[in-house]
């Protein structure tokens, strides 16, 4: 059982620890679980760390009410395998914790030598997705394949679960509605809010509030403002009316949001700058109170005005409020987006060396050997999915495994965030009905192809016969 560092050593590391823990692409390699790192140590001392591993990344189970799932993240988990190294000071630190004592030196030299050099099969980011089927497979030496385990699910996990909320997002509000993501502040860390922003616009949203993903992204950020400027004017400068003016004298494509005190009475002030044509108003935003009553009432007021809402929204919550009737055109979302029920990923051996294993244990099992996805589509829509193994024949169904790392190279350059989120509403719109829906979804059988069930069927029982008292020459 491996053990950590006792409290001495903990002590002595205080003065030379980064408490700011910020995060980047040199840092990648050591951004993993300890096992990750003590099961390779382990693999090269026994001689079996350049064998050929084949491991898939794949989901148990769909989060409850959900019919599908959106894949994501593989823009950024190309990224981190084509940066993996070690550096002298990372694997100095590393022999510095004690824990690796008793490993082979040339554990440290394949470190110090090692990047990624094997292929990769994944789903396009933007594919329709169901549970046990490989959202992406890792073919390479044990070590590496093995390293890379947490990284590859931290970033496929979160970004598939972000990306599915926005395409049911954008299923429900529709195509007209505008749709911007508000949840930095409400993101699980300062690079969760990163990949949630991408996340959120490959699966559908207009725009984000994150000035550094949208920048990045070659975006524009988009944004309202806060109840503490409507506050802090009207404190220092007299009122309400005063508080708007200032803002839209500086930023006049910004809507206003207009319920700090007295919504209707923030919309009257407001309507009759509008009807005077002294105000030219792009929008105005409500966050509380009931959303319904209010648009309508407001709309009366501004009636070419676009009222966006937001607070605490979701897919159901906006779907409440089409069906009551709401005005509003567009929507801000921010918690329930960038949290909520995990993807659970997981990554699993399914061939070393050429021998299929699977994992048996009771309501985890997997299946063996490497796997495709075959796709049958009827007039644009999905008709069935095929899981079987890589070999087999597809006729006219559509293979959604494609080779994008090979040998350590990308086989292809990487996609345009707006390719992907096209990618991503025409496959929520090839899927079924009744996949698609809010309540009691029904995500798509997954036939078993025959080859695969007898390849199961034939691991199961080698690994049975392994387990079976071994005859002495006595007996």
């Amino acid at each position: 059982m491996t053990t950590f560092p006792d409290l001495d050593y903990v002590h002595k590391q205080q003065s030379q620890q980064n408490q700011e823990l910020n995060l980047c692409a040199d840092d990648y390699s050591l951004l993993t679980d300890l096992y990750q790192l003590t099961m390779a140590a382990c693999y090269t001392g026994e001689g079996i760390e350049q064998r050929r591993a084949s491991f898939e990344l794949s989901v148990r189970r769909l989060p409850e009410n959900f019919g599908y799932l959106i894949a994501m993240g593989l823009t950024q988990a190309l990224e981190y395998l084509a940066k993996l190294r070690f550096s002298p000071s990372q694997i100095a630190a590393l022999q510095a914790t004690g824990i690796f004592a008793g490993v082979s030196d040339r554990f440290w030299s394949l470190l110090a030598q090692g990047k990624f050099t094997g292929d990769v099969w994944a789903v396009p980011e933007g594919t329709a997705v169901f549970a046990n089927q490989p959202l992406l497979r890792v073919e390479a030496p044990l070590w590496q394949a093995q390293l890379v385990e947490t990284y590859l699910l931290n970033t496929i996990n979160y970004q598939t679960l972000i990306a599915t909320k926005a395409a049911r997002l954008r299923d429900v509000a529709g195509e007209s509605a505008t749709l911007l993501e508000f949840g930095t502040r409400r993101a699980f860390s300062p690079q969760g809010s990163l990949w949630a922003a991408r996340a959120a616009l490959a699966g559908g949203l207009d725009s984000t509030s994150n000035v550094l993903a949208a920048l990045q992204l070659g975006q524009k950020p988009s944004g309202t403002m806060a109840h503490a400027l409507v506050m802090a004017l009207s404190a220092i400068e007299g009122t309400e009316e005063q508080a708007f003016s200032a803002f839209h004298r500086y930023f006049p494509g910004a809507p206003l949001l207009i319920d700090t005190y007295d919504t209707i009475a923030a919309a009257q002030g407001l309507a009759a700058k509008v009807n005077s044509g002294e105000m030219q108003l792009t929008g105005v935003r409500l966050d509380s109170g009931d959303l319904v009553d209010l648009s309508k009432q407001v709309r009366s007021l501004l009636p070419n005005v676009p009222i966006f809402a937001s607070g605490d929204l979701d897919e159901w919550e906006i779907a409440r409020l089409k069906a009551a009737g709401a005005e509003i055109d567009g929507y801000g979302l921010g918690t329930r987006l960038v949290t909520g029920s995990p993807v659970n990923g997981v990554y699993k051996l399914v061939e070393i060396d050429g021998i299929p294993v699977m994992k048996q244990s009771s309501g985890k099992v997997t299946y063996p050997g490497r796997k495709q996805i075959f796709r049958s589509l009827t007039g644009g829509k999905v008709k069935a999915d095929r899981l079987g193994l890589l070999g087999e024949s597809s006729g006219e169904e559509q293979p959604l495994l494609q080779l994008v790392v090979q040998h350590g190279k990308p086989t292809q350059p990487l996609e345009t965030l707006e390719t992907i989120r096209q990618r991503t509403a025409a496959s929520v719109a090839s899927l079924p009905e009744q996949t698609r829906r809010l309540d009691r979804p029904v995500a798509l059988e997954v036939e078993i192809s025959e080859k695969l069930q007898v390849l199961t069927q034939q691991t199961q029982k080698r690994r049975r016969a392994s387990d079976l008292p071994q005859a002495t020459a006595f007996g």
